[in-house]
């Protein structure tokens, strides 16, 4: 019902910069949260970053002062712009979205979707 598709990551060195774009498109009546999480070789997804239908964010405390959220409601799009990027921020980065949708029983609710991902390498 709802197809979540990112775009952007890539490597960059040490203290680059880097934009990652997420789109959400389908079937579905608003979407609440947008965010992005992360998935390091060997660790378990963490949340990155969140942002409300209303604008309110949520930062996991790493990336606090370097990573900005933002979204477009209108075009249901949400971006993460990250600097001064550190090693320890390599991962499949995911898009996450949680959308209000008409079920099978044409019951209203909110369910999760996610993208396919992309990788972020921070190396010399």
């Amino acid at each position: 019902q709802v197809q979540v598709a990112e775009s952007g990551g890539g490597m960059v060195q040490p203290g680059g910069s880097l934009r990652l774009s997420c789109a959400a498109s389908g079937r579905f009546f608003s979407i609440n949260t947008m965010g992005w999480y992360r998935q390091a070789p060997g660790k378990q997804r963490e949340l990155v970053a969140d942002i409300t239908s209303s604008g309110q964010t949520n930062y996991e405390d790493s990336v606090k002062g370097r990573f900005t959220i933002s979204r477009d409601n209108a075009k249901n799009t949400v971006n993460l712009q990250m600097n001064n990027l550190k090693p320890e921020d390599t991962a499949v980065y995911y898009c996450h979205v949680n959308a209000l949708v008409l079920t099978t029983y044409n019951v209203l609710s909110p369910e999760d979707y996610w993208g396919k991902g992309t990788l972020v390498t921070v190396s010399t």
